[in-house]
């Protein structure tokens, strides 16, 4: 046994000496690390992309083998092997470019889905949180609070409320609140600055197993840039006496490998509204990362406050009737206030080039008051029912998560390992009735909520050939304890789950650039902690069973089109309830529906998209023809041309169209669609830009958001049924100047 053994101990000798391993790390012109850099070797046509870092390790090379350095956004390298690069670790450097979509190959991609985001981010940068989520094809927002309160978003034939089936982070961070005063998943983005944000991650339906509470119709995570292209000074002034001032400046040297950079934001306006918003917000960011040779360390604060008057939902029948105007209010009286302070901070170890650990750390400070007034005078025909919701909540939090990226036999295997807990502890939570903000006149709810969440999660990418497959599970505890201060005596109840959610993805390459793609898995949205201990019977965890079945495809270099089919059941629905201004737990739900996206770039300065979808949302508890789904969008089209620096000017037009949608269970009351146009310019001289953009550019009538409610006026004697709605914005001006240095 010992020559079979020896030869083969020789013949290992042989192999290591002609396909050896190359490591490596790959920096911008600026000497900053760059990630997600496609390296190929076209000899072993081994592959593997660079780490947060830039670092990388390729197995299987020789001396003369190719190397092939591939990113969108920088120029390509190829680079020819020799001995020194073999033997040691090597710094390579790449140059960025301006965006080119016919550089693209599906296959060199990561996620392919990320393209969108890159094409969209190239054409239409942002100027607001709001326009963030916009970036996500398929999705609706609408405001119906004086700007203060968070937007209702619409995904998948989802009224998403507030967040309930959207879970929204930023630098890992959540964004949803579990067992918000407003309702449950309530997530606020106002606290970011978007000119803060570097990319964002996407996908829709319940298929990660990083991702947990509110993954249902899909997730959004957002990454705050390390640094600033330039410091900026900017501010836009427009109608409605609305301001926005936004500073953003670096601290450190390009290439240092500390960097520090601190963002200002503040705004104000009076809306459209004959009683006027006196809408103000200011945010605060800072950000300090340091960068040492196999590991790094960042922290990041930021504080946010706003508050605001409203003029509500108003009902159809007292604008027809000449009462009030669409721009006016039943009760003028509504409005609020809210803040976050954050502190966030990450540790990441490359224990290897292959593998690496992270842990992160969170605390947010958030308080919350909200007046509202949605049925008028249906229960109080002398006061009113204007209602408070309140709340003073701390949020804690901590993951942990060790990746290893590997090759067995020829097969690629991706690993990632995490563990985590979020702590909410809610204070003084409120529902009580008031008049004129200022008396409350009953309460009827009052209490302190504490809820953990404790989770573990487990996924694999294994690739071999064209075929890549990645199963995944997540582990959800979930304890929820409610103090109820209305009660005579002390009283604390408590319940405990635990959800074991598996999931699993399909990724065939047919060629360079076709990508077929199967998903399916189970997610969950938690229910509020009142809704689990106060009434029996409720799920904790009602959970979510999707699939999808779709293609991402480059038919010619210039266009990309990402297609889907997915069907995606709920447990348990959360339905709008007008008449108490609240969200509560309904019967489980079937969905079906298509996705399509497009994108093309028709040369090097004009581009094009449009986002299509349709769904078929329906309950799965009741009888045909009153089984619709409350406000669940049934059509969507979103799109637009765009320019990017031709002559020193950009600028570009996009359409936003949402179909007529049932507003209740028998479709007897509709909530009519809308289509807005808006528009943009702007030019760019040495260090000066100057903009001008144009909201609702053709001046059409829309509901920005609408409810059937019913309600009372003060002169009427029985209460009617009908659409309330909150206006879309008029044509709306606004102009621009930046200074950057």
């Amino acid at each position: 046994m010992r020559y079979p053994t020896m030869l083969f101990f020789l013949l290992s000798i042989v192999v290591q000496g002609q396909e050896r391993l190359v490591q490596g790390v790959i920096l911008d012109e600026f000497e900053l690390p760059v990630a997600e850099v496609y390296v190929y070797n076209t000899n072993s046509q081994k592959h593997v992309h660079t780490l947060e870092n830039g670092s990388f390790s390729l197995i299987q090379n020789s001396v003369g083998d190719t190397l092939k350095l591939r990113l969108l956004g920088f120029e390509p390298e190829d680079i020819v092997l020799n001995e020194r690069m073999l033997s040691g670790a090597t710094t390579f450097q790449i140059k960025s470019k301006v965006f080119q979509l016919d550089e693209m190959v599906l296959q060199q991609e990561l996620n392919p889905l990320q393209t969108i985001e890159k094409f969209d981010n190239t054409i239409n940068p942002v100027n607001s949180s709001q326009e963030l989520l916009q970036r996500v094809p398929g999705l609706f927002i609408g405001q119906h609070a004086g700007g203060g309160k968070a937007e209702q978003i619409f995904l998948r034939g989802f009224d998403v409320d507030h967040g309930t089936d959207v879970r929204i982070t930023v630098d890992g961070m959540p964004v949803n609140m579990v067992s918000h005063a407003h309702g449950q998943g309530y997530a606020d983005l106002h606290f970011v600055i978007p000119e803060t944000m570097d990319r964002m991650e996407f996908d829709k339906g319940p298929y990660y197993a990083t991702q947990g509470n509110f993954n249902t119709a899909g997730y959004i995570a957002f990454q705050t840039t390390d640094r600033f292209e330039q410091n900026k000074i900017k501010v836009e002034a427009g109608d409605f006496n609305t301001l926005r001032t936004v500073g953003l400046f670096n601290w450190s040297p390009k290439n240092d490998d500390e960097q520090f950079i601190t963002a200002i934001e503040y705004m104000e306006g009076n809306g459209p509204f004959e009683a006027p918003q006196n809408f103000n917000r200011l945010n605060l960011f800072g950000k300090y990362k340091k960068v040492f040779d196999t590991q790094q360390f960042e922290i990041s604060a930021s504080y946010f406050k706003s508050r605001w008057d409203a003029s509500g939902q108003i009902p159809e029948r007292a604008v027809a009737q000449g009462i009030i105007s669409r721009f006016g209010a039943i009760d003028a009286t509504e409005g609020g206030e809210t803040s976050r302070s954050n502190v966030n901070a990450t540790f990441t170890k490359y224990l290897t080039a292959n593998s690496t650990f992270r842990a992160q750390a969170y605390v947010s400070k958030y308080d919350f008051l909200l007046f509202s007034n949605f049925t008028f005078f249906l229960n109080d025909p002398v006061n009113g029912d204007q209602i408070k919701q309140y709340e003073s909540r701390n949020l804690m939090g901590i993951t942990s998560t060790l990746t290893n990226n590997y090759v067995v036999g020829g097969t690629e295997i991706d690993a990632k390992a995490g563990f985590g807990m979020r702590y909410d502890a809610v204070d003084d939570i409120e529902l009580s009735k008031t008049l004129n903000r200022k008396t409350v006149l009953a309460y009827e709810q009052l209490g302190a909520i504490d809820e953990t969440n404790i989770f573990s999660f487990l996924e694999a990418e294994i690739t071999r050939g064209k075929l890549k497959i990645t199963p995944g599970l997540r582990l959800d505890y979930f304890k929820n304890i409610y103090e109820d201060e209305l009660a005579a005596t002390y009283e604390s109840t408590a319940e405990t789950e635990t959800l074991i959610s598996p999931k699993l993805r399909l990724d065939y390459a047919a060629t360079s650039n076709l990508n077929l793609f199967f998903k399916a898995g189970i997610g969950f949205h938690s229910n509020d902690t009142r809704v689990v201990v106060l009434q029996n019977g409720r799920e904790t965890l009602p959970k979510a069973s999707g699939a999808d079945l779709g293609l991402y495809w480059k038919p010619v270099p210039k266009i990309f089109l990402s297609s889907a089919l997915w069907i995606l059941d709920l447990e348990q629905e959360f339905v709008y309830v007008g008449d108490e201004g609240v969200v509560e737990p309904s019967g489980a739900t079937r969905r079906l529906g298509v996705d399509f996206s497009a994108r093309y770039q028709m040369n090097d300065w004009l581009f094009l998209d449009s986002d299509f979808t349709y769904t078929h949302a329906r309950s799965k508890e009741a009888e045909t023809g009153e089984d619709y789904i409350p406000l669940a969008p049934k059509v969507t089209v979103a799109g637009g041309l765009g320019v990017d620096n031709l002559n020193n000017f950009s600028g570009g037009i996009r359409y936003r169209y949402l179909g007529d949608r049932a507003a209740n269970e028998d479709n007897s009351i509709v909530a009519k669609g809308y289509f807005v146009t808006d528009a943009n310019v702007s030019y760019t001289l040495s260090n000066i830009t100057l903009g001008v953009s144009m909201d609702n550019m053709f001046d059409v009538e829309w509901n920005e958001t609408q409810f059937a409610t019913t309600s009372r006026l003060a002169n009427e004697t029985e209460p009617v049924e009908e659409i309330h709605f909150t206006p879309g914005t008029s044509r709306f001006l606004k102009a621009s100047i930046t200074y950057s240095f």
